[in-house]
């Protein structure tokens, strides 16, 4: 019965992404899928080991997309150009695939995605935007932390409609990436503070 729904890995993964940008990751179920392709919840587990499975391929594939989309935005770009670039490439993708965007913010183990290389490029692709700020360790890792807090935060809040105010989000989302940007360039240097 499987093989005549055409059941493959890759097809049952983009098939729990495009659910779960409809109904929410949370809510991504092997019966919901199998009802999706007409056929019974067995015939996944030739295919998968379970649900836990499917999140992950689901991270994985997000987390490729959402490469993709920010490595073209920033790509030729440095500085200011390329943290707007980066940030709106995130926030775009984010809003549009709100179940993609959240199987990223699943707590993974690192033998869960053994083999991909996914998440070492979205490390780099950061650091790449960063470059341009000159910073080392530990000020890297806490800029970029504030980065992703910054637009993951906003993100939410925006998806969730919270943001009940005459003044528009667009405005208040590229005012608050430009400072971003001028925080980096005057991000406090953790040796310098340790000296004074």
């Amino acid at each position: 019965m499987g093989a005549h729904a055409g059941l493959t890995v890759e097809r049952i993964t983009q098939a729990a992404a495009a659910l779960a940008d409809e109904v929410g990751i949370e809510k991504v179920t092997i019966s919901a899928l199998a009802r999706s392709f007409g056929v019974k919840d067995a015939s996944f587990y030739s295919h998968v080991k379970g649900l836990r499975e499917i999140r992950i391929r689901v991270a994985i594939l997000a987390s490729e997309e959402m490469n993709e989309c920010i490595g073209s935005a920033i790509a030729g770009r440095s500085g200011g150009e390329a943290l707007t670039a980066f940030a709106d490439a995130y926030r775009h993708y984010a809003l549009r695939h709100p179940g993609r965007y959240a199987a990223t913010q699943l707590r993974l183990d690192p033998s869960e995605f053994a083999g991909t290389e996914v998440f070492a490029r979205s490390v780099e692709l950061t650091y790449a935007v960063m470059r341009y700020y000159e910073l080392d360790e530990p000020d890297l890792t806490d800029a970029a932390r504030l980065l992703r807090s910054t637009f993951h935060g906003f993100i939410s809040i925006e998806a969730a409609g919270g943001f009940n105010h005459p003044r528009g989000v667009e405005g208040s989302w590229h005012r608050i990436v430009s400072s971003l940007h001028q925080l980096l360039e005057q991000w406090p240097r953790t040796a310098d503070t340790e000296k004074a």
